[in-house]
């Protein structure tokens, strides 16, 4: 299936200059939706893991779905004041500003082998925050599984030390 035809793109959202890559395409088309979850439980099928972290707000859906599938436990990265609970907080740059998430510390146990899904590797702010956040607590990272990469902007490299899967490139 060719995701790439189904995102649109909104020019100047959230604020000039960005080319926002909508993903809602894809979740109003369940054969497409069904794709992307079954490519992530594929690019998973190797590895051991015991949790899916979801990144606030759109990694949700994607990762909910996935752990329902994959009969794994959900465990949710959010922005700040989100959560309740004693939490781990970590800040962040976006391509766009600055941002901080936080995880339960509860959430991952020492030793968990943690997959975290999002919708869009841009810069990679978000995702290496999420996985600062899951060393924190004591977790490893397995695998980080995004739908859309945004080529050029770095987020790869600056994950460099993860295994990265997405399956469309822009």
């Amino acid at each position: 299936m060719d995701l790439a035809k189904l995102i649109r793109t909104i020019p100047d959202f959230p604020k000039p200059g960005i080319q926002f890559k909508d993903i809602e395409s894809i979740t109003e088309n369940p054969e497409a939706f069904s794709f992307v979850i079954n490519e992530f439980s594929k690019a998973m099928e190797s590895l051991l893991v015991d949790k899916i972290l979801v990144l606030d707000a759109r990694g949700f859906l994607f990762g909910a779905a996935l752990g329902l599938q994959c009969e794994l436990p959900i465990v949710m990265a959010r922005k700040t004041g989100k959560l309740g609970g004693e939490c781990v907080t970590e800040s962040y740059s976006l391509e766009y500003g600055e941002a901080e998430i936080q995880l339960q510390k509860t959430a991952v146990t020492p030793g968990d082998k943690v997959m975290i899904v999002d919708d869009l590797l841009a810069t990679g702010g978000t995702a290496k925050a999420a996985a600062e956040l899951v060393s924190q607590v004591g977790g490893h990272v397995s695998l980080i599984a995004f739908v859309i990469e945004l080529e050029g902007l770095g987020g790869r490299e600056k994950l460099h030390d993860h295994s990265i899967f997405s399956l469309v490139q822009f």
